[in-house]
């Protein structure tokens, strides 16, 4: 059975991430937020009386309002980008289509799609 604890990674004054689990007060600290968990894998399993390989460990970065929200953006900005790529995908493909239907050779819809014939054709066909 895994038993998962949240931890807190704030970056401290000298450079270094605080961690945190309020619910067991155990306290730490690293270097590099990626080894975060590992750092207090072994202080969460000692205080929680459990195996290190029972643990789950949910990093939770607390960023400073600025950097949070300039995060926000940027993931937000991304889902939009993915949005917008599997849109023009689906375009592209039905474009493809639409160029075969109207007879073009797969030379041709290449060159309008500025893309490989081999290309154009697995859209067509896709």
């Amino acid at each position: 059975m895994t038993t998962t604890y949240t931890v807190t990674a704030e970056r401290g004054t000298s450079g270094v991430w605080v961690l945190e689990c309020a619910e067991l007060g155990a306290v730490s600290q690293t270097k590099r937020l990626a080894n975060a968990a590992d750092e207090m894998r072994e202080a969460l399993a000692y205080q929680a009386g459990l195996d290190p390989d029972e643990l789950n460990i949910i990093v939770d970065v607390v960023l400073p309002p600025d950097l949070a929200e300039m995060k926000a953006r940027a993931e937000k900005e991304r889902e939009e980008a993915a949005r917008l790529a599997a849109a023009a995908q689906a375009s592209t493909h039905d474009l493809a289509v639409a160029m075969r239907n109207a007879g073009m050779t797969v030379r041709d819809m290449g060159t309008v799609l500025g893309v490989s014939y081999q290309r154009a054709q697995k859209l067509a066909a896709s």
